[in-house]
């Protein structure tokens, strides 16, 4: 059974561990997002995400209390920060994130198709070129599980970001954040920091700013901009 939302595009509510608050722009950028017709108050608020409806979701009683069924939790996740973790990059490569050790991080994922695409590529290709002279280094990874807005192979997910966008930061194999398959460095980062609707990812472009000592320092929502996050990027380059 598809888990449903209880909100309307009107609704103001704000996302835990995150610098900004998300409103009505869920339904200027994201025209083909689920939402359901009418809010209501209630102790657990669900996006209707199809690929994770047989998730068990974490969620707060009225009393703030953490309900059984939580997919993942800290105690689950191997690794003290995230140079713990070995990926594929988009050409299929092993790489340990043990490479970033010491460098300013931005974990994305990323998807080719979504509202959001152009003006998170854009100004995340901005960013970069801005700061990685100065240990900063932005670390995409192409997800399918929202909406199914990143259907391409991984040469086709490259070719789209290296052209149209010219970005020139790494990009990692496709892999699942939510879900039974999530990638064990996800896990990390949602063990690391809640937020609204617990550790679930919820949708594409949600990013975790990750100090140069591994740990992740602050999360931020799908519709929060790579330069709204500039002035936290400035501040962890100049620790």
């Amino acid at each position: 059974m598809a888990m449903r939302a209880v909100f309307s595009p009107s609704s103001l509510f704000s996302f835990n561990k995150t610098t900004t608050t998300a409103t009505a722009a869920y339904s200027a950028h994201l025209p083909n997002f689920p939402f359901a017709p009418s809010w209501r108050r209630s102790s657990s608020l669900l996006f209707n995400i199809p690929t994770a409806a047989s998730l068990s979701v974490r969620r707060r009683g009225r009393r703030g209390k953490l309900s059984p069924g939580v997919a993942y939790s800290a105690a689950s996740v191997s690794g003290k920060s995230i140079h713990d973790f070995a990926v594929k990059d988009i050409d299929g490569k092993d790489m340990s994130l043990s490479k970033f050790k010491g460098k300013v991080l931005l974990v994305v994922n990323v998807a080719s198709r979504c509202g959001l695409t152009n003006a998170n590529y854009t100004e995340l290709s901005h960013l970069y070129e801005k700061y990685k002279s100065q240990g900063f280094e932005i670390l995409a990874f192409p997800c399918n599980q929202f909406g199914g807005q990143e259907p391409g192979t991984n040469p086709q997910i490259k070719e789209f970001a290296c052209t149209r966008f010219k970005a020139e930061f790494p990009i990692f194999d496709k892999v699942d954040v939510n879900g039974p398959n999530t990638a064990p460095v996800y896990q990390f980062l949602k063990s690391s920091t809640g937020g609204f609707l617990g550790d679930l990812i919820k949708w594409n472009f949600e990013k975790f700013l990750v100090n140069g000592e591994g740990k992740v320092v602050e999360r931020y929502s799908p519709t929060t901009s790579p330069f709204q996050i500039e002035k936290d990027i400035k501040k962890l380059l100049a620790a």
